[in-house]
This record gives C-alpha cells, sequence and structure tokens, in this order.
C-alpha cells in the first residue's frame, strides 16, 4: 500500500510539474520571431510554447477555429472582424502587441511623385489590408477615396485617380516578388522583411504610430482566459518584449503597449 501511495503520489507531483503546451500559429517575420523570444521565460513559468510558421492568412484562422492550434499570431483586428464575418468563427483578440505599418515599395521609382501615367499598382486582395492600403495611397495624394475613413474602401470606390494608375490586388504573401514588375507595391511590413526590405529606408511612404492595425495574439472563446493564454499574453507585454521589438526592428515595428 505504501509502494501505491508512493507511486500516487509521484505521478500526482509528475502531472502538477508538467508543463501545459501551447501552440501558436505565427508568420515568420516578426510574429515567430517575437514568440520565439519569450519562449524561454515562458517556459519557467510551466508553459511548453510551440510555433508553427504560416505565411499565408487564413490557415492560421481555420486551424485554431477547429482546435487543432490554439493560438495565432499574425493579423490585426480589423482583419479578424472581416475573416469572423466571412467564415462564421468566432475568434477573439486576447492582447495587442505591436503595429506593423503598412508601406509604398517600388524597384523603379524612388518618389512617388515620380510615379508616371497609367502606372501599375498592386495591393493585397483581402478586405481589410486592400482597404487600409487604398487609404494609404490616399494619404499619399496618388488617388482620392469617396470615403478616407471607410476601412474597406474598395479600387471602386477610388473617387479621383489623377495619374490612371492601374490596380493589381494580389494576396499580400506573395506581393514582394512582384515588385520588380510593377510600378509600386504596398507591402505589410512582415513580408517586406523577410523580402529584405528596409520599411525605414525603402519605403516611399508608410503608416504613421497611430495606425489602429495593431497585431493581436488571437484564440477561441473557449481557451482565451486560460492560465497558459493569461502567461503568453502578459509576457508579450513585458518591458523585454518591447526592448526587444525597438532594438531588433528600428521603427519598422512599434510597440502598441
Amino acid at each position: 500500500m505504501k509502494k501505491l501511495l508512493a507511486v500516487v503520489a509521484a505521478v500526482a507531483a509528475f502531472s502538477a510539474n508538467a508543463a501545459e503546451t501551447l501552440t501558436v500559429a505565427a508568420t515568420p517575420v516578426p510574429h515567430a520571431e517575437i514568440l520565439n523570444f519569450v519562449k524561454p521565460q515562458l517556459a519557467k513559468e510551466g508553459v511548453e510554447l510551440k510555433v508553427k510558421e504560416f505565411t499565408d492568412y487564413i490557415q492560421p484562422n481555420v486551424q485554431v477555429a477547429e482546435k487543432r492550434l490554439d493560438a495565432n499570431f499574425f493579423q490585426h483586428q480589423p482583419y479578424l472582424d472581416e475573416f469572423n464575418k466571412a467564415k462564421g468563427t468566432h475568434l477573439v483578440s486576447v492582447a495587442g502587441v505591436h503595429i506593423e505599418p503598412l508601406g509604398v515599395y517600388s524597384a523603379k521609382i524612388k518618389k512617388l511623385d515620380e510615379l508616371s501615367s497609367g502606372a501599375t499598382v498592386v495591393i493585397p486582395n483581402d478586405a481589410t489590408n486592400g482597404g487600409r492600403a487604398l487609404l494609404l495611397l490616399d494619404k499619399a495624394g496618388v488617388i482620392k477615396l469617396k470615403d478616407n475613413t471607410n476601412i474597406l474602401s474598395t479600387v471602386k470606390d477610388v473617387a479621383e485617380n489623377p495619374k490612371s494608375v492601374k490596380f493589381r490586388e494580389l494576396e499580400a504573401a506573395t506581393i514582394p516578388r512582384v515588385l520588380t514588375q510593377v510600378d509600386i507595391a504596398l507591402i505589410n511590413t512582415n513580408y517586406a522583411l523577410e523580402a529584405k526590405l528596409n520599411p525605414e529606408k525603402d519605403a516611399l511612404a508608410i503608416e504613421g504610430s497611430d495606425s489602429p492595425y495593431v497585431n493581436i495574439l488571437v484564440a477561441r472563446p473557449d481557451n482565451k482566459d486560460s492560465d497558459a493564454m493569461k502567461k503568453l499574453a502578459a509576457a508579450l507585454h513585458s518591458p523585454e518584449v518591447k526592448q526587444f521589438i525597438n532594438e531588433k526592428y528600428k521603427g519598422a515595428v512599434v510597440p502598441a503597449f
């Protein structure tokens, strides 16, 4: 009996000390890098963080919704809202972490006023980032929108197009690959960094730090308040993460806390 009790006690102790696993989807830069930075701290707190990298904006949400993954870290709130509405999912924000200013890039011109008549402009084809791109082009003076406060503006909402630019809409992840084939491209910072572009130096125009597009840690209603998720959210809001973001990305990624 004593041996049995000892075994039971040992199993209970092991279970209590065993790390809880949290599997999080992320795009490689900067999201996965930030998650990997906090991984050692979470391990000390009993959470084994597993980071699964994706290069698209669909599967991370699908797999969290289907409970194949615990959470994801790659998107901003407007994108999540649109995704939930379109797909009938109920994913929720756990914590806002940083802003990745959207930028205008070109391999052909050095300033936007050099843009030629009939130039080809490529923007993301998802509703929120497409609207975001058009808002930036409006602010930069390339076009005028019917309503420059509508984050879901489309090319049909362009009221003035003085240079008759031609729009192409592509999946955000693929846009850096066609940069040399078009006149200007609007690229999300994570993909710009992956393509070795420097947003501070290479962007012809870029969103300000007041951008509402804060990148968020996303989970499901059933696990958003778990102890492991709370520990991850706290780690992502730590002074150490703020310092890491500021030093590593030098303004290309801006802490939102």
